[in-house]
């Protein structure tokens, strides 16, 4: 790996480089057509800090397997899936899952920064958040939020 020097020609190569995120729209276009309900850009940011808190906490089950298997036994949270998740089959079941059992779920736009506000530098297509007295305020807030959304149809 070798460093990449900034452009010496202006201030503008700069302030590119560090703008190496994409916006919530940019991310909007990658979108799966099952992506329904989706959370707001304010909605998706908090639910990113209560992911945080939970990986503090050691509160979240992290990926398809892990967290079918929580489901199945009967855990209870908030389930976070990226919407920009190909193939739609790998993850498809989840949100019936859910529904079956009367949990919360939310689509985002991005499994990279899924991935990330979890605390790995890989993707991941799905966490489920568990409730926890340390963030319980932030829990709820979200909790709250996403069940106003509209339900899919």
């Amino acid at each position: 790996m070798t460093k990449i020097k900034p452009d010496p020609d202006g201030p503008e190569a700069p302030a590119e480089a560090s703008c190496g995120e994409r916006t919530y729209h940019e991310l909007l276009v990658n979108l799966n057509p099952i992506a329904q309900p989706l959370a707001s850009r304010r909605l998706t940011r908090k639910l990113y800090k209560c992911i945080k808190k939970a990986v503090k906490q050691k509160q979240i089950r992290r990926g398809v397997k892990e967290v079918q298997k929580f489901i199945n036994k009967g855990e209870k949270g908030i389930m976070v899936l990226a919407g920009d998740t190909l193939p739609v089959e790998v993850y498809c079941h989840l949100p019936v899952m859910c529904e079956d059992r009367n949990l919360p779920y939310v689509y985002i736009p991005s499994k990279t920064d899924l991935g990330a506000a979890a605390g790995s530098k890989r993707p991941t297509c799905v966490i489920m958040v568990k409730p926890h007295e340390e963030y319980q305020e932030a829990y709820d807030e979200c909790l709250e939020e996403v069940q106003a959304l509209p339900p899919p149809l």
